[in-house]
């Protein structure tokens, strides 16, 4: 296992989006949005999802929007039919769970990014937590056993499991001062086989940090946060203020061989949030702040394919989307509905709590 060896890739990825011709029979058409289901109160704040091995939509819900929500993962149906699965474990310093990026591995185990440094409070800042879930029985008397596969994080956003390890997306690593002043962000690869809790420095000292990154845009310091592997192993990650995707090659190991900058197009792209693949090889993009969804095709052409204004969300339309996913032949998107500010389109929360659907591109 090569964990104890870190391979730093920082900042200046090689920029590789080369523009393609395309004829109009080839571009994908823009589309409206559909909702799937507006979800119960206690899931104010829909964000990471996954597919359990009964075909269940399965997502976390960090309720930043309602605190007084305690933060808990949901299953879906294929009717739309949604039952509370379990809520999160809290950590003392905080009081509170903050599951975004979740992801299941072979055996059935959840695996969450308790993301506490969202929460916005000194208790929390690098208490961020990779937890293993299983759990038995349903809603509020189902019974968790966790274990913390890593602590001391950040900002964990979203992970993967690839080839028996767990990629997690760190989006701001604050401790680390690049000379530019530019927001350093990574990538750590945890074993979720370990017998010990690994707790991180968040700095480049930490030997499960696979790589790390800056962000350019200083109007948006926010880096890495959606993660996802192509049908061959390649490894993508959005680095959220640049709007840009970032291709990454691994050898056998799991270190990195090279590290990219695939897609940038700020004209069909401004942000990227969550990030997903169809069979294909289509990747879609939730741009948080433009309410948006892009997809890249796999020669790096990219287009936006549903755009919504400012809106509760009621019809289906897009109100601040965070997570896409491939699910019974779809495309199903979380409507985060939570943050405000200048460059958002969002201007701020309301019900309904929703999920929204789109085709997937042909």
């Amino acid at each position: 296992m090569r964990l104890g060896i870190a391979l730093m890739i920082v900042a200046l990825c090689l920029a590789a989006n080369t523009a393609t011709s395309a004829t109009a029979d080839d571009v994908p058409g823009m589309q409206m949005p559909k909702l799937f289901v507006s979800l119960p109160d206690y899931c104010p704040t829909p964000d990471g999802m996954a597919i359990d091995s009964e075909g269940n939509l399965v997502v976390a819900c960090p309720n930043y929007a309602d605190k007084t929500k305690p933060a808990c993962i949901i299953k879906i149906d294929v009717q739309g039919n949604v039952k509370k699965w379990f809520n999160v474990p809290t950590i003392p310093e905080t009081g509170f769970a903050s599951p975004m990026g979740i992801a299941f591995g072979p055996d059935g185990e959840l695996f969450i990014c308790d993301n506490q440094g969202w929460m916005g409070t000194p208790e929390g800042q690098f208490k961020g937590r990779l937890l293993g879930c299983r759990v038995e029985g349903m809603g509020d008397s189902a019974k968790v056993t966790t274990r913390v596969i890593a602590d001391a994080i950040e900002h964990p956003n979203g992970v993967r499991y690839h080839n028996g390890l767990l990629y997690v997306t760190n989006s701001l690593i604050t401790k680390e001062q690049d000379p530019s002043d530019l927001l350093v962000s990574g990538v750590y690869c945890f074993d979720p086989n370990a017998t010990e809790t690994v707790t991180v420095t968040n700095t480049k000292q930490d030997q499960n940090l696979l790589l790390s990154v800056l962000t350019y845009n200083r109007d948006c310091q926010y880096g890495l946060d959606g993660i996802v592997f192509d049908s061959k192993g390649v490894m993508y990650l959005g680095n959220f203020g640049d709007g840009s995707v970032l291709r990454v090659e691994l050898d056998d190991q799991g270190k990195v061989l090279t590290c990219e900058t695939w897609v940038k197009d700020l004209k069909h792209l401004r942000t990227t949030d969550g990030i997903c693949f169809d069979e294909n090889d289509n990747l879609y993009i939730a741009d948080f702040s433009e309410n948006a969804i892009a997809v890249v095709l796999p020669d790096s052409r990219v287009y936006r394919i549903a755009q919504s204004p400012d809106t509760d969300g009621a019809k289906g339309e897009l109100d601040q989307p965070g997570e896409p996913i491939v699910w019974n032949g779809k495309l199903y998107i979380t409507c985060f509905d939570c943050v405000t500010g200048p460059d958002k389109v969002n201007t701020g929360h309301q019900k309904p709590y929703t999920i929204t659907t789109l085709e997937l591109v042909k």
